[in-house]
């Protein structure tokens, strides 16, 4: 779960498991004592669309500016920016915070350029820094994305009229006063028909509807994508919207494959919050990407539309005395903005992987655990990405990468 105000805050009421989907490859016996490995499955062909959310409130604490994603090497690895985020309130487009957007002046030492802003010139704030960026790499493109975990709660009044928040979407996000800084739209709907941080009852056509009204007001020619929930569990959040109907008119999907577990469960079980894949002890059956990806792959949607998604931060819980997983905790862990979280550029050295478990990396320190992915096991997601045939990745986000782009030179 995505939200504006708090960074990374995706607690969730998850769904009790029904079904588990595990990824494996398995032996075929041959005759008399032999073995023979089975054959490889057909890979498909992967796409190479690598996306990366910026969010607007990390250029206060964090001093996470446009800059730093030129200066850290992940522009010239980004295919694709999502800006987070925009609100979704009175069933329209809005703004989040306009200050930093298109007001804020950046010093000739923040600027992507180096040019300091001057207090006469139309557009300054993360915009006209954006624009700055996308001059640097021509290819690049930016999306605008709306909602996340705190400002999904609108989006239900926007679907009774579908028609009216694409046309404010579009009029907002094609605004004359930053033309050329937006290639489209992403929508961050947590969770139609379900719930998240409030309870959606909108229906299950709802989402459809709200995404072929923004396919129809954007056209052909702007992106049109979006971030959905990975709970693939039987009845959960995946059935309670029509995402195979809908996927016609988006781009791509954006499946949150992480944060299936944490510290919201504060006693415990420990376990890794983005397993690829199920392992002996797995609290909740199918909590997994491989199954959220065979899910969503099962209902019919493109794997082509499909983009693997890994989170560039740790959570964790303290009060732990077991170094594997499934041991019990007495709380979360102190994190550096909330407990519970950690960016990866801290936890690297300040809790360093010892194990890894489902496809992803562990770490026990003192009585802390935490759970995080490293560029070996962003290796092997991308491995399974191929072979798949998805069509890229996304990751949540910048900030949490090292100064020097450790995560997203993995992803690429």
């Amino acid at each position: 779960m995505h939200t504006p105000h708090r960074p990374r805050t995706r607690f969730r009421a998850l769904v009790a498991a029904a079904c588990s989907a595990v990824l494996g490859a398995g032996l075929l016996a041959g005759a008399g004592t032999a073995t023979a490995a089975a054959p490889a499955a057909p890979q498909l062909k992967a796409g190479s669309k690598v996306v990366g959310y910026f969010t607007e409130w990390g250029t206060y604490d964090r001093k996470y500016y446009v800059k730093n994603i030129e200066t850290s090497g992940s522009a010239a690895r980004l295919t694709h920016i999502n800006y987070a985020f925009g609100n979704v309130t009175g069933g329209k487009c809005a703004m989040g915070d306009s200050y930093a957007a298109t007001d804020r002046a950046y010093t000739a030492a923040e600027s992507v350029d180096g040019v300091a802003d001057t207090w006469d010139q139309p557009l300054r704030g993360n915009f006209n820094q954006l624009l700055k960026l996308k001059k640097k790499h021509p290819g690049l493109k930016v999306l605008w994305s709306f909602g996340g975990w705190t400002w999904s709660g609108g989006f239900g009044e926007a679907a009774k009229n579908p028609a009216a928040f694409a046309q404010s979407c579009y009029d907002l996000v094609k605004n004359s006063k930053w033309a050329g800084v937006f290639d489209g739209i992403d929508i961050d709907w947590e969770y139609p028909n379900a719930c998240g941080n409030t309870c959606d009852t909108s229906g299950r056509e709802a989402f459809r509807n709200v995404m072929a009204a923004l396919r129809s007001k954007f056209g052909t020619g702007s992106l049109v994508t979006a971030a959905i929930t990975a709970d693939a569990t039987g009845g959960g959040k995946i059935d309670a919207a029509d995402y195979a109907g809908a996927a016609q008119y988006v781009d791509w999907y954006n499946p949150m494959t992480y944060d299936y577990f944490g510290a919201w469960d504060a006693a415990g079980p420990t376990a890794p919050h983005a397993p690829l894949n199920s392992y002996a002890g797995i609290p909740k059956a199918g909590f997994h990407t491989s199954a959220t990806i065979a899910k969503l792959k099962g209902l019919g949607v493109p794997a082509s539309k499909l983009l693997l998604g890994i989170g560039f931060y740790g959570r964790g819980w303290t009060g732990v005395t077991q170094a594997a997983p499934g041991g019990t905790a007495t709380g979360p862990a102190a994190g550096t903005y909330e407990q519970g979280i950690e960016d990866y550029k801290v936890l690297k050295t300040k809790c360093p992987a010892t194990g890894i478990v489902g496809g992803t990396a562990y770490a026990k320190c003192g009585s802390d655990w935490w759970s995080y992915d490293t560029p070996a096991t962003i290796g092997t997601k991308m491995a399974y990405k191929n072979q798949q045939g998805l069509g890229g990745t996304f990751f949540w986000e910048l900030s949490g990468d090292t100064a020097n782009g450790e995560l997203i030179k993995a992803i690429g």
